[in-house]
């Protein structure tokens, strides 16, 4: 003899164990009927819709899609009334406060005990996050195509102002592996923060860090993030005073000094100004071989190129107690918008 009351209890047990596995659901499930009223609402579907079941059992589904998107949901019911399913596709879906929202969806057909569809089963899933994902995925391509062309173009520029001013092939080749490795340590500092920007004290050490002696090296100034073309120039101009005073200036001299200052000040008419100060002294008795009177490359950049693309000016002074570069631009070629700290956010090291 059949046990109807034994299977109706595993019947129970099997549809409760299954209520339990949709409201326990990370996606949104939501059950309809073949007029597109909502007979089901599972709770992630709360979360992420923001209506609750009361709200939304008994409401067409087309609350849920933009106004030009309805067709959408007349197609996917004709797929459901022939009984084929809508596999996992992409699309927009509204909120309860009129947000939208990417999900990618999947529809089924729900058969009653005859095998006649009644309705739909639809599963959502959220992917706005994978969408703003490969949008940042996008916008940093075109950013790190945009810089590497930009890249080529500088390195080129080293190269023919190098070979200018260079008549033996070692040199210009020390010289241009040098440059190029300075590139890279700017261009690394940017990669870490995806080109957000990269702050001026790791970029000043950054760039000074394979002269050694960093006892004899003073930073003082507000706590800046610099806008990518700003590192890329001021990393330059670093690079150069560097590699200049490594071999004719501070430190290549016993007891010389570097100090670098900036600071923002207020212009004429409000402006926020940029101003930068590398100060070198030679201290005692130099060590290191004279300076070539010739105009280098790099006096290229500090004069010329630096200040130029920053839409700044700058001043170079030689004398036999050291060098004094001062670079002056407006604060927005410089930092990153609403990054900028005020005069009183100091570092000093």
């Amino acid at each position: 003899m059949t046990d109807r009351g034994g299977i109706f209890r595993q019947n129970a047990n099997a549809d409760a164990r299954l209520a339990a596995i949709v409201d326990s659901s990370y996606d949104a499930i939501i059950g309809k009927n073949l007029n597109s009223i909502i007979t089901d609402w599972n709770q992630a579907a709360e979360r992420m819709f923001g209506y609750s079941a009361e709200e939304a059992v008994g409401q067409s589904i087309l609350m849920l899609l933009p106004e030009h998107m309805h067709n959408e949901e007349a197609e996917i019911i004709g797929r459901i009334r022939r009984g084929e399913g809508v596999g996992s596709h992409e699309t927009t879906r509204k909120r309860k406060d009129g947000s939208l929202i990417a999900v990618s969806i999947t529809v089924s057909p729900i058969r009653n005990n005859t095998g006649e569809i009644i309705g739909a089963s639809q599963i959502a899933r959220d992917i706005s996050a994978a969408k703003e994902s490969e949008r940042r995925i996008r916008l940093l391509m075109r950013e790190v195509n945009h810089r590497v062309k930009n890249q080529f173009a500088v390195i080129l520029s080293m190269v023919r102002e190098t070979s200018k001013r260079s008549t033996d092939p070692r040199e210009f080749e020390e010289m241009i592996r040098a440059r190029i490795m300075a590139l890279s340590r700017s261009h690394d500092l940017l990669v870490t923060t995806e080109w957000a920007g990269a702050s001026l004290f790791d970029l000043v050490q950054e760039h000074l860090k394979p002269f050694g002696h960093e006892d004899r090296i003073s930073l003082s100034g507000p706590l800046l993030t610099l806008q990518s073309n700003a590192v890329q120039n001021l990393g330059m101009a670093f690079h150069e005073l560097g590699t200049n005073s490594s071999k004719y200036g501070a430190l290549a001299s016993e007891g010389g000094h570097i100090e670098i200052t900036w600071k923002v000040k207020t212009g004429p008419e409000a402006q926020r100004r940029f101003h930068l100060v590398w100060h070198e002294t030679s201290g005692g008795a130099a060590t290191a071989r004279k300076a070539p009177e010739r105009k280098g490359f790099g006096t290229v950049v500090l004069q010329r190129v630096a200040p130029q693309s920053l839409s700044g000016s700058s001043s170079l002074e030689r004398s036999p107690e050291g060098v004094k570069w001062a670079l002056e631009a407006p604060l927005e070629a410089i930092v990153v918008p609403q990054l900028g700290a005020e005069d009183g956010s100091d570092f000093k090291g």
